[in-house]
């Protein structure tokens, strides 16, 4: 079974709203947050960071999201922050935009209201780890039946550390309505304190960790209401389709899109007036204060023609932050 977030997240339609970096119950070993998100607080949309309201809703438009994934840190820390986010986005968007939200606490009734109230239409619990087996009458399995009484789907999303029954026991009696197991990785934020607890990478594997996946896959694989997210489709699919919505969405006339969902033009530090001189059509070029971007292959064909003396061929990500991928020099 998928869910209807999980359904949005594949098309790469979720925007990630990071509301807050702190997470004061616990400091788990094979948290991947980098050291830019961890115990802060300032609110990132997916990679953009946000300064007001409107670039909530600018990021969400540049990618057509479909909804949204609420994360941190520990956003039920930052109740008013968050349902605050998940308002404005049910506002500007409608009941449509999906928006589900990930937290390490059960946070009692008052929370799953307040959460309801605003919005929110998915919660997933990440229980500690040491209580995995042992959640049975505890405040664990009451708030699983409390987010549903305040309206809330509730579910499990935790990380494939080991396989374990009570997860299925509490899919089977009706209290979770799925539950999310991703595959096990190491990040940058996360590779130190992971070796030095004994695991290593898969081999041929950029963060999946070596060991546990074949065991969860058998033991919890086969419920219809389980779904296991490998890193790889993280990766292949919903980081790549979010891109590519991007890219669709804000790339210019002369702009190639890629496969990858990043774009690709030309650049010249050739002055403007010489595209002018040239006739070349508005259409493929666009002048910045210092330089000039193209269609690329109109920078090379130009450059082969001795119309231009330099330039270059810029690859990057479609995202707020523009990361560059890769430069190749013409001449």
């Amino acid at each position: 079974m998928i869910s209807k977030g999980c359904e949005q997240c594949a098309m790469g339609g979720k925007m990630v709203m990071f509301v807050y970096g702190y997470c004061d119950q616990r400091d788990c070993f094979y948290c991947p947050l980098g050291e830019n998100r961890k115990n802060v607080t300032d609110v990132y949309a997916n990679e953009r960071l946000v300064e007001s309201d409107d670039d909530v809703i600018e990021e969400a438009k540049r990618m057509d999201a479909l909804g949204s994934s609420i994360t941190g840190g520990e956003p039920q820390e930052a109740l008013d922050k968050t349902c605050h986010y998940i308002s404005l986005l049910k506002d500007e968007f409608g009941e449509d935009h999906h928006i589900h939200l990930y937290t390490g606490i059960p946070g009692g009734r008052e929370n799953m209201r307040r959460l309801a109230e605003a919005g929110l239409d998915e919660i997933r619990f990440h229980p500690p780890l040491e209580l995995w087996g042992d959640m049975h009458g505890t405040e664990w399995e009451d708030i699983l039946y409390i987010a549903r009484e305040e309206g809330l789907t509730p579910a499990f999303e935790i990380p494939g550390i080991r396989a374990e029954q009570e997860f299925l026991d509490f899919l089977d009696e009706g209290a979770a309505e799925f539950c999310n197991i991703n595959e096990f990785e190491m990040s940058d934020g996360n590779y130190r304190r992971m070796q030095e607890k004994g695991y290593e990478l898969q081999d041929g594997h950029m963060s999946a960790v070596d060991g546990s996946k074949e065991a969860i896959l058998d033991k919890m694989g086969d419920h219809e209401r389980v779904y296991f997210c490998t890193s790889v489709f993280k990766d292949a699919a919903q980081h790549r389709n979010r891109l590519k919505r991007m890219a669709r969405n804000l790339s210019r006339p002369f702009d190639e899109v890629t496969d990858d969902g990043t774009l690709v033009y030309g650049k010249t530090y050739t002055p403007a007036e010489r595209f002018i001189e040239l006739g070349v059509p508005d259409e493929f070029y666009s002048i910045k204060s210092n330089h000039v971007e193209v269609a690329w292959w109109l920078l090379e064909e130009m450059i082969e023609d001795g119309d231009v003396e330099d330039g270059e061929i810029v690859e990057q990500y479609p995202t707020y932050d523009g990361t560059v991928v890769e430069r190749t020099p013409l001449a």
